[in-house]
């Protein structure tokens, strides 16, 4: 991998991470184009994961300042139950983590028919949730369940996991805004707890197929257009303009499937 190619990956990791388009599955497409190794790919999706938990971190700042110290207290408030509720979600992807990992893996070999089949299924997601009208709930202990589970889903590559997440929460009824900021802070220990999965089980050589300055390029490339992204996400969810997002994953998600058969 050069940096070119890993300021490409790195941009559309750290767009397609918030927006609802699937990240996972566009980076399987941009693999296949750029026919990029599989030794390099698993190296420099560590490095471009981390890069959009910084990000979350960096926009969500004050939000995770107010939760942990509040929570720090160790009494029941608002912030502690919305920890609680964040650890809630990570329990379906968890189990799918710890127990299926291979199953999972499995699915990313390049089959971009596959990816395109399930862009389409974020596809009809975006759509449908685009007219359902904002709700006045908070997200509860049992919403926080179903949208983990929602999450646990996404590790499909094509199924867009904020995509998921924000529409499932809006399904139950939720704030906009408030499903979008819960599906922000509940993918951040996942990633990370999956990032250090990945790093012991990678051996000795495993970085070697990268040098430094393609991995600067690419972690710099996402972290930024991560910022981005997250912000205008948390606008257009408010706004209800999911639709066009759900038309772009339709196109894609054809080419996809148009290019992978013949």
């Amino acid at each position: 991998m050069n940096w070119f190619e890993a300021l490409i990956l790195g941009i559309v990791q750290g767009l397609t991470e918030f927006l609802p388009v699937s990240s996972s599955g566009h980076l399987e497409i941009g693999k296949v184009l750029l026919q990029i190794e599989a030794r390099d790919n698993l190296t420099f999706s560590i490095v471009v994961h981390g890069a959009t938990v910084l990000s979350i971190l960096v926009v969500f700042f004050n939000d995770l300042k107010k939760l942990v110290l509040e929570s720090l207290t160790f009494r029941y408030n608002e912030s502690s139950s919305y920890l609680i509720k964040i650890i809630l979600s990570m329990i379906p992807v968890a189990i799918v983590g710890l127990f299926f990992k291979s199953e999972v893996e499995a699915f990313f070999t390049g089959n971009i028919v596959f990816v395109g089949a399930m862009l389409l299924v974020t596809a009809a997601f975006l759509t449908i949730s685009s007219y359902v009208r904002s709700g006045s709930r908070k997200i509860g202990y049992i919403d926080a369940i179903i949208i983990g589970t929602a999450q646990a889903f996404a590790v499909l590559p094509g199924i867009s996991r904020s995509g998921a997440t924000i529409t499932t929460a809006l399904f139950l009824g939720n704030k906009r805004e408030e499903a979008a900021r819960f599906s922000f802070l509940m993918v951040i220990l996942p990633i990370l707890a999956a990032n250090f999965l990945d790093l012991l089980g990678q051996d000795s050589a495993a970085g070697e197929g990268i040098g430094w300055f393609p991995l600067l390029v690419g972690f710099m490339a996402a972290f930024i257009s991560g910022l981005i992204a997250c912000k205008w996400m948390i606008s257009i969810v408010r706004k209800g303009k999911l639709l066009y997002f759900g038309l772009y994953c339709l196109v894609v998600g054809a080419i996809a499937i148009i290019t992978g058969i013949f």
